[in-house]
């Protein structure tokens, strides 16, 4: 089965590609598409929306595109939608960890969720899925793995960073794997 995931964001590729090995993915890149999907819903839901529409409209293939956003609790669940572009642009995930821990600085609760929305677009059919993960924001960054905010983020039932465990542990527990075993259901 071949479908478009309409992201050029290598990482998240690479993650989704290892945990859906029975379909091809596609990039936007892939098919041609070079333009910058605009992100304006308010939810996460709305955004993936935004991008799977996008590309089922233009290049009128199947195709599921993701949203993701940080929770934190101390924090109002922020940055919530905005996650990728916290502090600023353009998007830089350095800057948005030293955010994350600077705004933390002196909070002892350092709940968190990480939880991503998949938008399924197949023969027009619009279908929308979820993966969420618990844990906690760490004092510091640790770990060299990952992407976004995994050197701070611990999950629920471990002790290490998303950034310090193994790559093959990380897509089996991660919201995104959680959100891709609900659209292997559906698929």
């Amino acid at each position: 089965m071949q479908l478009v995931f309409a992201s050029n964001n290598a990482h998240k590729l690479q993650e989704v590609r290892a945990i859906l090995p029975e379909c091809e993915i596609l990039s936007l890149e892939d098919i041609g598409c070079h333009a910058d999907i605009p992100e304006t819903a308010d939810t996460l839901e709305g955004n993936s929306l935004i991008k799977a529409q996008y590309v089922y409209d233009h290049y009128h293939c199947d195709c599921f595109a993701d949203d993701t956003g940080l929770e934190i609790e101390a924090l109002g669940n922020r940055p919530g939608v905005r996650t990728a572009r916290w502090a600023g642009e353009p998007a830089n995930p350095a800057n948005n960890r030293k955010k994350a821990l600077h705004e933390l600085n002196g909070q002892t609760n350092r709940r968190a969720r990480f939880r991503t929305v998949v938008t399924l677009i197949r023969a027009g059919k619009v279908q929308q899925v979820e993966g969420i993960v618990r844990g906690s924001i760490a004092t510091a960054e640790y770990g060299n793995g990952g992407f976004g905010y995994d050197p701070l983020f611990i999950p629920e039932g471990y002790d290490k960073t998303f950034a310090e465990l193994p790559a093959e542990l990380k897509n089996t527990i991660s919201h995104r794997a959680r959100a891709m075993q609900a659209l292997k259901q559906i698929l």
